[in-house]
C-alpha cells in the first residue's frame, strides 16, 4: 500500500511541509523555523513517522554558480540561460579568456559551482582549453560542471581532473550556433550541487540530510510551476516567490512565446533568483533598491530601512499587529516589483504577446495576510510591469504547493502531483 507523502521545503527561514495522499489529496501543512546548525530538528518537527519524505533545500542561500564562457552573446549567453533555468543563483558570468584580474573577480563572487562552456561542437577549442587550464591551477576549488565543445571534453577533462577537482561532465550547451540543449547541462548542475555542494553548507553534522535532499529548492518549483503552467491552456504563467533572504521569480511560456529570432533561444520556462531582496535577513536590500529606483520616497524609505534593520537582525521575526503586517506588505510588494523588473529584463521581457495571463504570489507574507490586493495594486500601477500584467488574474499559493508538486513530479507521482496542483486553481 503506498504511504503517505510529506514534501518539505527547507529555506533559509522557514521549514515548511506539505502532507499528501497517494492520490495527490491535500492532507496538511506545518511550518517550523529552520534549525542551523542542525536543520533535521527543523525538519524532524513537520514530518509524520512512517511518511515518505520528500524534500528540498535553499538554505544556506541556495546555489551560486558562475558561469565562464567563450562569447558573451553566445556561450556565456546561452551558459547564463541554462542556469537560469536549473535552480541556480548567478552570481558571476565572464567570457573569453580568463586573466588574473577575471580569476580573482571569480574567487571574489564565491560561486558554490562553475559552469564552464564554450565552442560549437567542433568549433574552436582554444579558449575552452584555456579556462580549464587557468581553472584547474587556481585556488579556486569549488566543482565544475564541463558543458562546452565535446571535441575538446576529453582533453579539458584531464586538465581539471589532473589538479584534484571534482568535473561533472556533460553535453555541450550549444552544440550548434543558435541551438541551445539545456537538459544535460540542468541535470549536471542539479547533479553536482546534490552531491558535492549542499553537504558544504553547515546545516547538518551527519549525512543524513544531505541523503534526504532531492533538489534544490527553486529547481523544485520551476518544475512544479511548469506543470501547473500546462493545466492552464496556453497561457503564460509568472510566479512570484518572495522569502526571507531572497525573492524568486518563474515564468512559463510554453506555447505562448512569440517566433522573434534570436541569437541563442530562451528555454520556454525560466527562473531567476534575487538573493538581496527578502522579508528577512535581506530586507534592508529591498529598501535600497527600491530608493535607487525611485519607487519609494527618501522619508518613506527612512522609515521602512528601521523596519528592515529591525527584520535583518532577527529572521524568524512575526509580526505581532496590524501595523507590523502591513509594514510587511509593504516590503513584499516592493521586493515584488523590482524582483519581477530583474526577471523581465534578463528575458528580455518575453512573456508571449499578451503578457502573463495568470500571476501566482507565493511565500509566507502573502499565505497569512487577509489579502494581496495592496500588493497587487502596486504591481498593476508600476509603469514597467502594467503591460505585462494588464490581463493577468491573481492567486495566492495559500498552502504553498508549488515545490511540493515539483517534487511529486521528479518522484514520478505524477498524477499526485497534478491532483495537488488543481486545488490551488
Amino acid at each position: 500500500m503506498d504511504r503517505v507523502i510529506t514534501c518539505v521545503d527547507v529555506g533559509s527561514t522557514w521549514t515548511k511541509a506539505v502532507r499528501v495522499a497517494p492520490d495527490g489529496e491535500l492532507l496538511g501543512t506545518a511550518q517550523h523555523p529552520t534549525t542551523p546548525p542542525e536543520v533535521l530538528r527543523g525538519i524532524d518537527a513537520v514530518t509524520h513517522a512512517g511518511d515518505e519524505v520528500l524534500l528540498c533545500s535553499s538554505a544556506g542561500g541556495g546555489l551560486r554558480l558562475a558561469v565562464v564562457g567563450q562569447e558573451r552573446l553566445v556561450s556565456a549567453e546561452a551558459g547564463h540561460r541554462v542556469a537560469l533555468s536549473a535552480g541556480a543563483r548567478v552570481v558571476h558570468v565572464s567570457s573569453g579568456p580568463l586573466s588574473g584580474a577575471g580569476l580573482r573577480e571569480l574567487r571574489a563572487r564565491a560561486p558554490d559551482l562553475v559552469l564552464l562552456v564554450g565552442g560549437t561542437d567542433g568549433g574552436d577549442a582554444s579558449v575552452l582549453l584555456h579556462n580549464a587550464r587557468r581553472l584547474a591551477v587556481n585556488r579556486l576549488a569549488c566543482p565544475v560542471v564541463l558543458a562546452g565543445n565535446t571535441a575538446a571534453r576529453a582533453e579539458a577533462l584531464e586538465l581539471l581532473r589532473s589538479t584534484g577537482r571534482v568535473v561533472v561532465p556533460c553535453d555541450n550547451v550549444l552544440p550548434d550556433v543558435g541551438e541551445l540543449a539545456p537538459g544535460p547541462a540542468r541535470a549536471a548542475i542539479r547533479s553536482a550541487f546534490l552531491r558535492h555542494v549542499i553537504g558544504g553548507k553547515g546545516l547538518s553534522r551527519g549525512p543524513r540530510f544531505r541523503r534526504l535532499v532531492r533538489a534544490v529548492t527553486p529547481d523544485a518549483v520551476l518544475a512544479g510551476v511548469s506543470r501547473f503552467a500546462a493545466l492552464g491552456g496556453g497561457e503564460a504563467v509568472l510566479v512570484v516567490d518572495v522569502g526571507g533572504a531572497t525573492t524568486d521569480v518563474y515564468s512559463a511560456v510554453s506555447g505562448v512565446d512569440d517566433d522573434v529570432e534570436r541569437t541563442v533561444a530562451l528555454p520556454p520556462d525560466r527562473r531567476t533568483v534575487e538573493g538581496d531582496l527578502g522579508m528577512r535577513a535581506s530586507a534592508p536590500g529591498v529598501v535600497a533598491e527600491a530608493l535607487a529606483e525611485r519607487l519609494v520616497e527618501p522619508e518613506e524609505a527612512r522609515r521602512l530601512e528601521a523596519a528592515a534593520l529591525a527584520r535583518a537582525a532577527r529572521v524568524d521575526r512575526v509580526p505581532g499587529d496590524e501595523a507590523e503586517r502591513a509594514v510587511d506588505l509593504r516590503l513584499a510588494g516592493l521586493a515584488t516589483v523590482l524582483a519581477v523588473r530583474r526577471h523581465l529584463r534578463l528575458v528580455d521581457g518575453r512573456l508571449g504577446p499578451r503578457g502573463a495571463g495568470l500571476l501566482v504570489l507565493s511565500g509566507g507574507v502573502f499565505r497569512h495576510a487577509p489579502s494581496s490586493e495592496p500588493v497587487e495594486r502596486v504591481l498593476r500601477a508600476d509603469p514597467v510591469l502594467r503591460p505585462v500584467l494588464r490581463s493577468a488574474s491573481v492567486l495566492v499559493d495559500r498552502d504553498h504547493v508549488l515545490a511540493p508538486a515539483g517534487l511529486l513530479a521528479e518522484a514520478g507521482r505524477t498524477a499526485a502531483a497534478t491532483a495537488l496542483l488543481r486545488g490551488l486553481t
